[in-house]
């Protein structure tokens, strides 16, 4: 149940002083610095910036809005946001404490890998796998993030967010946010309903304990690792990430750019048989997951530059594309569609994009 927050809901006026820019870039708030023009961007510092932010919009003809984090999972089109951008910079990190249970609360607009690298530094276990993961925090539960056996869903507790429809905050449980792989009630079902300002996770001061995700327990076996602590594991999955994945401050990406597929064990059987090393992991149910990465490298796109749009796909791991030159959305989009075509006839699957293609 959506439960409004005591005392939210409140007359709204919008604050003449409140700073918002005009034609702005959108290049600047994607990882991949791609796309048109923002009409309105304004940075949202508190909830009360929220607030003041939407009565704008309302006040200036009902102008579309937005609110995004780094933009690390965004791809904006060409043609631009002829609305109000709002750029979540909401802060905050609240702890209590209850025995070896450890509650944390977090403004929407921390950088996610600061708090995991926190929370890990003090001891604190559940989302240590998920580290080097670009964004805010206030993301995280949008695509339900996941790495390494690890996903968000296994510590949220709740989400605070504006409820758009009920224009007040409310406190959302993590049971009713509709968490699946690598998605949510906020990506499907209610996307644009909710603005995330704050998420609380349920942590534990205990060590992790093996068999781990098989990458990582093959990197800690080859480093002869016996010991495993939240730091521990952060540290080895932090280099693990560097050496297969570009830093997208230095190389414009969006990091994983498709979802790994889900398809029936029939169908896995079938591919199977004509490809005997393919590495897929059963789910139970009838169903079986297969590596996006393996099925791009596979279908002719491992360390692939295409010079008719720019774009290519990250020597070390063929599941980011990356922007070599790309000048437009539509580059980017014209290589998607090469790869989604060339993976769906060869193996007659069809990959699932993971950043938003926005508005």
């Amino acid at each position: 149940m959506v439960t409004p927050l005591a005392s939210e809901r409140k007359s709204v006026r919008y604050n003449e002083a409140m700073h918002i820019a005009h034609n702005i870039s959108l290049r600047e708030y994607s990882t991949m610095r791609l796309g048109g023009i923002a009409q309105h961007v304004a940075e949202i510092r508190s909830r009360d910036d929220l607030v003041e932010a939407l009565a704008w919009a309302k006040a200036h003809g009902n102008v579309p809005v937005l609110m995004i984090g780094e933009g690390s999972n965004i791809v904006w089109r060409d043609e631009g946001f002829d609305g109000l951008l709002m750029i979540n910079r909401i802060r905050g990190f609240k702890e209590r404490v209850e025995g070896n249970d450890h509650f944390v609360t977090i403004g929407a607009g921390e950088m996610w890998d600061e708090i995991v690298g926190k929370t890990a530094a003090a001891g604190l276990h559940g989302i240590e796998a998920l580290s080097l993961i670009p964004g805010t925090a206030g993301a995280t539960p949008v695509q339900n993030v996941g790495a390494y056996g690890q996903e968000i869903a296994d510590t949220l507790v709740n989400v605070e967010a504006y409820d758009r429809q009920l224009e007040t905050f409310v406190t959302i449980p993590a049971a009713e946010c509709a968490f699946g792989y690598r998605t949510s009630r906020f990506k499907v079902a209610d996307r644009g309903r909710f603005l995330i300002t704050a998420i609380t996770l349920h942590l534990k001061y205990e060590n992790p304990k093996p068999p781990f995700y098989n990458a990582l327990q093959a990197y800690l076996d080859e480093h002869n690792v016996k010991v495993f602590t939240p730091q521990v594991v952060r540290d080895a999955v932090i280099a693990i990430r560097q050496s297969k994945l570009p830093d997208p401050k230095v190389v414009a990406n969006n990091g994983s750019f498709f979802g790994n597929p889900i398809v029936s064990e029939t169908k896995a059987s079938e591919l199977l048989q004509r490809f005997p090393d393919m590495p897929h992991w059963p789910l139970g149910d009838g169903e079986v997951k297969i590596p996006a990465a393996w099925l791009v490298a596979e279908a002719g796109f491992k360390d692939y530059h295409d010079i008719a749009t720019g774009m290519g796909t990250w020597p070390a791991q063929s599941l980011v594309l990356v922007n070599e030159h790309a000048k437009r959305t539509g580059d980017l989009l014209t290589f998607r569609q090469k790869i989604l075509e060339g993976v769906e006839e060869k193996f007659g699957v069809n990959l699932e994009q993971e950043p938003e293609l926005l508005p």
